[in-house]
């Protein structure tokens, strides 16, 4: 375990939470620029029960700190929710001490990217590539030319420090094919937890190195380690695990000329990587996310293309502005990957009307209705009418006491908030289309249903046992109006197309990971985590919820903020096991 002490950095005063600034009587503000960092783990005030299936550790990455005071004494503000300064959180749910008494919470969190923000407080300015903050003007074309898909913090001098780049939306144990850095972990801790890395991950083809335990960040990868074709900056955030074999699926995209999908797989048991498809005749898009069945990848290539062929991103240098506005009359994309089989490769291609996504939810196979001996698969994600929702994340836009969040309240903001897509892609064959390799005219991808926005969750996510299965439940977060932001917990019967919530006044829910009962008969026999903001108390809390009728059984609470994070993952008490992988 490394251990160290951990340097101060310089912050920019916390905002007020005044109530009657905020809309709504509904303050969020301190959730978007928290001050917090617990080094060391302190055991939290538990109040009802966690049960006791639930052991484990939590882990949550993210935005924390967006503003820093500077050298200059101008002060630096983060522009965007997506690129806030990266820290990550760690609750233990331990067993109780006593048979008559309940489970214990510790908790402990770190920023990983301090040499970033030391690098940002002596400059005044963040160098590099990132997903929204505004480049600064006077720099030439010749300049942005240069530096195009360098990660943010190239320019920061130190480039062996492991806290300097930004990577935290997503958070990965035992990835296959990434290979600890030395030190990382002991073998003692390894036998404990299960966990031989720790992995942060964002949009780009990159990884960060963490502590298991003291979260410090301690290396770097990229995905040039698990295969030296895969040289594209762009990957998904979501990578997708295989339930049975435990193989992760990504894709890679090398934006140019010609841009270039690589779909790729990589193996537990050996690290090795297989290219199972390469796509050519896709535009290049922002895709955080793709499917998975129990035969096939499938990549979505929806309305979130980069203009100019992925030119643009040499000018703008941030992936928000070079996106172009949604377009009607080009369809999503989607590409069917067998994952077997001595001829891989694109066997299906559908088109659908246009959307934009950042979540798939899952996808499932059932037999055709219509050919026998083919395969219809069934995929569900998240979508929105338009890429204006990515705008909508400036920080501007999401506080409860910003003045732009007027702009996306009501029906004016309906663009930007999601409704439950069902696709149906029927009629896949379990063979590649045509002896050269090259498939015959798409498909339609039809809809089989859209469920309205008030009902649909947002960073979905449901219960692991039907990955790759038909499900019937999804839960997420919600935006119905209350807030600015999510403002409550809803879980989506996909069967009736009802929902059911959890909401209390002044509390903004983060993502719900599902924790299933071993003991448990029924899909939705478990319990919900969630990190929520008290916005009266400006603390949070650990929020459990009873999977089954969304009613709160436990809360660990904290003395402090926990910022508004992006993702996690539940590592169990006996650990991941070995040759697994938790990356869903």
């Amino acid at each position: 375990m490394l251990m160290g002490k951990k340097q101060q950095v310089p912050l920019a005063s916390a905002p007020s939470e005044k109530v009657t600034d905020h809309f709504n009587d509904w303050p969020n503000a301190s959730g978007f620029d928290t001050r917090d960092e617990q080094v060391e783990p302190i055991e939290l005030s538990l109040t009802g029960t966690i049960p006791s299936y639930a052991v484990g550790t939590l882990y949550r990455t993210g935005p924390g700190t967006s503003n820093l005071e500077t050298e200059n004494g101008k002060g630096f503000a983060v522009s965007h929710w997506f690129d806030g300064f990266t820290q990550v959180h760690r609750f233990q749910i331990l067993p109780a001490r006593e048979p008559s008494s309940s489970t214990r919470v510790l908790y402990n969190s770190r920023r990983t990217v301090d040499a970033l923000i030391e690098h940002v407080r002596k400059t005044g300015k963040l160098h590099g590539f990132s997903f929204g903050q505004k480049c600064d003007p006077c720099q030439s074309f010749f300049k942005k030319l240069m530096s195009v898909f360098v990660p943010m913090s190239e320019e920061v001098a130190d480039l062996d420090q492991p806290g300097s780049r930004n990577i935290g939306v997503t958070i990965s144990a035992n990835a296959p094919g990434l290979e600890p850095p030395s030190q990382t972990t002991t073998a003692e801790q390894t036998e404990r937890s299960g966990i031989r890395t720790l992995v942060n991950k964002t949009d780009a083809s990159a990884y960060q190195f963490l502590d298991p335990e003291t979260l410090e960040p301690v290396g770097f990868a990229n995905q040039t380690v698990l295969s030296p074709i895969l040289t594209g900056p762009f990957s998904a955030a979501h990578a997708k695990t295989c339930p049975i074999t435990s193989e992760v699926f990504n894709y890679n995209l090398d934006v140019g000329a010609t841009s270039t999908y690589r779909i790729f797989s990589v193996s537990p048991s050996t690290g090795h990587t297989t290219i199972l498809a390469t796509i050519t005749d896709a535009p290049p898009a922002y895709l955080h996310s793709l499917f998975l069945t129990a035969n096939y990848v499938i990549l979505c290539v929806w309305g979130s293309h980069y203009a100019y062929r992925g030119m643009s991103l040499m000018y703008h240098r941030n992936i928000l502005d070079s996106i172009s506005p949604l377009d009607p009359k080009q369809p999503c994309r989607w590409y069917v990957v067998n994952r077997f089989g001595a001829e891989h490769g694109v066997i299906a291609t559908y088109t659908s009307p246009t959307f934009y996504s950042f979540h798939t939810i899952n996808a499932y196979e059932e037999p055709s209705a219509t050919v026998p001996g083919q395969t219809d698969i069934i995929a569900d994600l998240t979508c929105y009418d338009d890429v204006s929702v990515l705008k909508r994340f400036y920080y501007t836009n999401l506080t409860s006491s910003a003045s732009g969040a007027s702009a996306y309240l009501g029906r004016k903001g309906d663009s930007t908030r999601p409704w439950f897509g069902r696709y149906r892609l029927a009629d896949v064959s379990s063979q590649a289309e045509g002896s050269s390799g090259k498939v015959s005219e798409p498909k339609e991808a039809v809809q089989v249903f859209a469920a309205p926005r008030d009902i649909s969750p947002e960073l979905p996510t449901i219960n692991p046992l039907y990955v790759t299965k038909p499900h019937r439940y999804v839960y997420g977060v919600t935006d119905r109006g209350s807030s600015t932001f999510f403002d409550g917990l809803a879980k989506f019967d996909t069967q009736s197309q009802t929902s059911i919530f959890w909401q209390e006044k002044a509390q903004t829910a983060g993502e719900a990971i599902f924790v299933r009962n071993p003991e448990g008969t029924g899909e939705d026999d478990g319990v919900l985590l969630s990190v929520v903001l008290d916005g009266y108390k400006g603390k949070s809390h650990l929020l459990c919820l009873d999977a089954r009728n969304m009613k709160e059984i436990g809360r660990a609470e904290t003395n402090s903020v926990v910022g508004f994070g992006f993702h996690g993952v539940h590592v169990p008490s006996h650990g991941v096991e070995k040759g697994k992988a938790l990356d869903l």
